[in-house]
């Protein structure tokens, strides 16, 4: 479930009640006064709205015609022989996979380079493997692969969400009771349907500074 933040800040706190009812009609009211000890409080009662927030889905897909290269050594050779020598190691290995290739598409100056074979599924045998080797001019390197991966993005969405079941309220004064104290005493009020309220899931305040609540999707 996605994690939604929430900001709290001095002086506020947040009730979350089993029944929605409940806080929509503490909402309606607007305000309530609250006994805390021995002050009364007129406290502002709102609706919580979150942040702006994105959804979105992204979809991965990995090829079976196309892997990435990297750690190409920077060879004193031209780049259509280096093209070549990738397309002839790749044709003929030895470790599984492989085949005809369609494309070798190379950068010299980042030292990597994508191969795409004519043949769906020739990669199977190379992505088993992050490394493998690459014979030129005698010597052997060691070429970091990886399959090649298309990533699509859908479903995009830009949303502002509102809790129906909990509310926020605002403007409680500072007292010298401990802030547990205070935050039961908020509680006890709310939870009477003398007062309107009705039963508590979650309350959390906060007397001084700021804290962050997080609120699942």
């Amino acid at each position: 479930a996605t994690q939604i933040p929430f900001r709290l800040d001095q002086s506020q706190a947040l009730l979350t009640f089993e029944d929605e009812e409940v806080a929509q009609r503490l909402i309606k009211m607007g305000k309530h006064t609250v006994n805390l000890d021995t002050k009364r409080a007129e406290l502002k009662v709102k609706p919580l709205t979150l942040e702006m927030g994105i959804k979105f889905k992204l979809n991965v897909t990995i090829s079976g015609k196309k892997i990435n290269l990297s750690e190409i050594p920077d060879l004193s050779i031209p780049e259509d022989w280096m093209r070549d020598k990738l397309e002839l190691n790749f044709y003929k290995s030895k470790l599984g996979g492989g085949g005809e290739v369609e494309n070798v598409s190379y950068d010299k100056q980042s030292g990597t380079a994508t191969l795409r074979f004519l043949t769906p599924g020739a990669t199977k045998g190379f992505v088993r493997c992050t490394k493998h080797p690459f014979f030129v001019n005698g010597r052997c390197y060691w070429l970091s692969v990886s399959p090649a991966a298309c990533v699509h993005m859908e479903g995009l969405q830009l949303y502002r969400g509102i809790s129906k079941k909990t509310i926020l309220l605002e403007g409680i004064q500072e007292t010298e009771d401990e802030e547990e104290s205070v935050q039961d005493m908020i509680e006890i009020h709310f939870q009477k349907p003398s007062n309107s309220g009705g039963e508590i899931e979650k309350i959390k305040y906060v007397s001084k500074g700021v804290t962050w609540v997080c609120f699942k999707e």
